[in-house]
């Protein structure tokens, strides 16, 4: 296929396929030059691991290590994680300590394994931390989307730049895991912690999310417990990090790994889960009756306006008449939802979609219902991408060469874009409120080359000097998220002003004027 990219929607099916292959065949040729590239560099490797220890070093827990064409493990980079001294934590874990790596009079920081509160202190990964703080700088975008319609939510189906948010934030805390549980004495001391942490964190979610702060042009604070949104990012992220927590704690074998296929075997039950829990979503999403139901929405002058939305359908993924939110409905409440829903910018309900606006004359009566992104379906399958990103963590636990995992992360990524992508070609669109397989798939496999670009940027080749920004963010998550979630970063830049409210540093900067 040549010339100008066709809508998939004409394509016939001989088109598609045809368009696949070509895809396939230019992925595969990508393949092999990084191949190449990095059997060059593999061999250049082989120089450091013959690097004699100090022998002043009694524990051998250092080495002095340099070789010609730079450094290997960057500053904390992955390949410094070592075990060669180890110590347990309080909670049965163990502390690994990395080779202190000294390349062109670099000094080596240590890579130490949390106790399994996430990527915390200076003995984060530089890769983690570049991801994570890549992370924020999309929450920001995120937020930013309201007078930059081109990087907004998508308003259903497809995908933009802030829709990649989510599902990258939940990939990283899957690789994460791999390293916080890399060894578990004690399960139940583990558990009970996997536990308390997700409890805590769900609980920030509903006092950052659930309404308690309200938006920059009312100042005020409080929430109707009647009210209240019990779903949120957080409390997403919560129930992904507990499910993969007890993966990696209960479901991970003692098989040895020397090959890709011993990886799936060791961690084959955990990889039985994710699939029978994208299976169950797909079941419910597909197989499940939505009836008719209505609405009501506060109107001028403290009444209610009743809306009806017929529906009697089954496997309908649409705004108004999908299982997912009719799950939100009947388990949660409706009052309990989203009340700005992503669908309200839709073509068939805003007159200025993709941005909001005036309802269309003829929008559907669903235009305004409550839609929860952060339902309880949608976020089932939250938990299948952060435990994709655990098997990426577990390649960086068990394999030491840096070909091996560059290609044992390509594979599988370029692997499900090319099933996200057909999947969407053939009818099952990617969809961010849904949170749909294909979606799920799409998003995992740009997360995984995404973090096999800055592995190989940072800890290949040592660059890490791009990465320093994201890094610091990334170090400092929660801290910037809630200055966003709270509308506190909004309100000081609408807070300061030049005679009227409307000249504020938004105005001075050339956005939104």
């Amino acid at each position: 296929m040549s010339g100008s990219p066709q809508d998939p929607a004409t394509m016939s099916t001989d088109e598609k396929l045809d368009f696949l292959m070509s895809a396939v065949t230019r992925m595969m040729g990508q393949m092999t030059t990084m191949n190449g590239r990095l059997d060059a560099h593999d061999r250049r490797l082989a120089l450091v691991e013959h690097a004699p220890v100090d022998p002043k070093d009694n524990d051998n827990t250092s080495a002095v290590l340099s070789y010609q064409g730079g450094r290997t493990g960057g500053i904390g980079g992955l390949d410094g994680f070592r075990d060669l001294s180890s110590r347990p934590t309080e909670d049965g874990h163990f502390y690994g300590r990395r080779d202190n790596v000294d390349a062109r009079g670099g000094g080596g920081r240590g890579l130490q394994e949390d106790d399994g509160r996430g990527w915390g202190g200076r003995g984060r990964q530089d890769d983690g931390g570049g991801q994570r703080g890549n992370q924020l700088l999309m929450i920001i975008v995120d937020d930013a989307g309201a007078f930059l319609p081109a990087i907004n939510h998508s308003p259903w189906d497809g995908v933009t730049i802030a829709d990649f948010v989510m599902p990258f934030f939940l990939f990283i805390v899957g690789v994460a895991l791999a390293l916080a549980y890399k060894r578990v004495l004690d399960r139940l001391e583990a558990t009970r912690k996997a536990i308390l942490r997700a409890l805590k964190l769900f609980c920030v979610g509903l006092v950052l999310q659930g309404g308690f702060f309200h938006g920059v042009r009312s100042l005020t604070f409080g929430i109707d417990i009647q009210k209240i949104r019990l779903m949120g990012i957080l409390q997403r992220i919560a129930i992904a990090y507990l499910v993969t927590a007890l993966c990696e704690i209960w479901l991970k074998g003692d098989d040895d790994v020397d090959s890709g296929i011993d990886l799936l075997k060791r961690n084959r039950y955990q990889l039985f889960i994710g699939l029978i829990v994208a299976i169950t979503y797909m079941a419910l999403l597909y197989g499940t009756y939505v009836p008719d139901w209505e609405y009501q929405i506060s109107v001028a002058g403290s009444m209610e306006k009743s809306f009806f939305v017929k529906c009697g359908v089954r496997g309908d993924t649409g705004p108004g008449c999908n299982a997912v939110g009719m799950i939100d409905r009947k388990i949660l409440g409706i009052q309990h939802l989203y009340s700005r829903p992503v669908y309200a910018r839709s073509k068939q309900c805003s007159i200025n979609s993709p941005q909001n606006g005036p309802l269309r004359p003829d929008a559907p009566s669903w235009c305004q219902a409550s839609f929860d992104p952060e339902g309880l379906l949608s976020s089932v399958m939250a938990i299948v991408t952060c435990l994709i990103g655990l098997q990426y963590g577990h390649v960086i636990v068990h394999f030491q060469k840096h070909k091996e995992r560059i290609m044992k992360w390509l594979i599988p990524s370029f692997s499900m874009l090319i099933l996200a992508f057909s999947m969407d070609f053939f009818g099952m669109h990617m969809n961010k409120p849904l949170y749909t397989v294909s979606y799920t798939l799409a998003t995992a496999g740009a997360a995984g080359l995404l973090f096999a670009g800055i592995y190989t940027l940072v800890d290949m080749y040592g660059n890490r000097r791009p990465t320093v920004a994201m890094e610091w963010m990334g170090t400092h998550a929660l801290m910037i998220y809630v200055l966003i979630a709270c509308n506190i970063l909004p309100i000081f830049i609408h807070g300061f002003y030049w005679v009227q409210p409307k000249n504020n540093l938004l105005k001075f900067i050339g956005v939104g004027a």
